[in-house]
């Protein structure tokens, strides 16, 4: 069945919520285990993504929702809101979705990666003014343009194709769309012809409790792309393009870098600069050696 056109709604009620970023925080990964808690720049990933988070204007708040009381703990070291939850739970979304059944005080739930410590205040507030703008729509997320072919084959690099009313049709760790024919002036023409997804979603909080219930789809265990399930389920999801890329932390080569960038931007006053921020960059030993290197 064709679906109608998204119709931005003009109507200035449609522009009032209430909304939540929840961090889902979970201690074991397969590529770079116990990432978030590693702090080689002096705070732990998972508090530079928080901080980060925090720098939007739309939500009244970020939560985040774990797995182990080592991340509950380190959350509450720096003053963060955080809760606990099911250790088995299948993914990051039934882990949000646990957190926004207690909160029937926001509609609507943004669901930001914990390794996500560069994510922009702007793109989360563009997320959730998708949603305010469109309320025929249930969720939203981003995506940015792929300049380089190294990026677009890399299965870590998920990719997003939408159609013209900006619905995502589909996300692949494969290089979609796939040319008959490569020419390298693909990657340059504008608007791009391939998109990065940026790892941050934002959800109805009714829908968000709906879909976490749904089972999980054939599509989305081959691919391990949770937002395939919303897709196999018949609802869309609205895709906003956003000019600046932020990139996850996956692997040991991911985090060096952002290490890297981090200690860039030390001021020989010795605090750091990360995204306007200033914050004191102190290496702390014990923490360190305690922590095992795992990004």
């Amino acid at each position: 069945m064709t679906q109608r056109p998204i119709e931005r709604q003009n109507d200035s009620t449609s522009l009032h919520s209430t909304s939540l970023i929840v961090i889902p925080a979970r201690l074991a990964s397969s590529r770079l285990p116990r990432k978030l808690l590693l702090r080689e720049t002096g705070k732990s990933l998972i508090r530079h993504t928080y901080e980060s988070a925090q720098r939007a204007i739309l939500p009244i708040g970020v939560c985040v929702a774990c797995d182990s009381q080592e991340i509950f703990d380190e959350v509450r070291s720096f003053g963060g809101e955080v809760e606990m939850t099911d250790p088995a739970a299948a993914c990051g979304t039934d882990r949000v979705a646990e957190v926004a059944r207690r909160r029937n005080d926001v509609d609507i739930v943004v669901n930001v990666q914990g390794d996500e410590p560069e994510i922009a205040g702007e793109s989360i507030d563009r997320a959730v003014r998708l949603l305010e703008e469109n309320p025929a729509v249930p969720m939203s997320t981003l995506a940015t343009p792929i300049r380089h072919r190294s990026q677009w084959e890399d299965p870590a690099c998920v990719k997003v194709v939408f159609d013209a009313h900006g619905r995502a049709l589909y996300f692949s760790r494969s290089p979609i769309p796939h040319p008959r024919e490569w020419d390298d002036t693909l990657l340059s023409a504008s608007p791009s012809n391939f998109y990065q997804h940026v790892g941050l979603y934002a959800y109805r909080r009714d829908f968000l409790l709906e879909i976490s219930r749904t089972p999980q789809c054939t599509l989305e265990r081959i691919e391990k792309l949770e937002q395939l399930r919303v897709l196999h389920a018949g609802y869309s999801i609205l895709v906003g393009v956003v000019d600046e890329p932020t990139f996850g932390i996956d692997t040991p080569a991911d985090y060096e870098a952002f290490v890297k960038k981090v200690r860039n931007r030390t001021h020989p006053s010795g605090f750091v600069d990360l995204q306007g921020e200033r914050s004191v960059a102190t290496e702390n030993t014990e923490d360190t050696e305690r922590e095992e290197k795992l990004n």
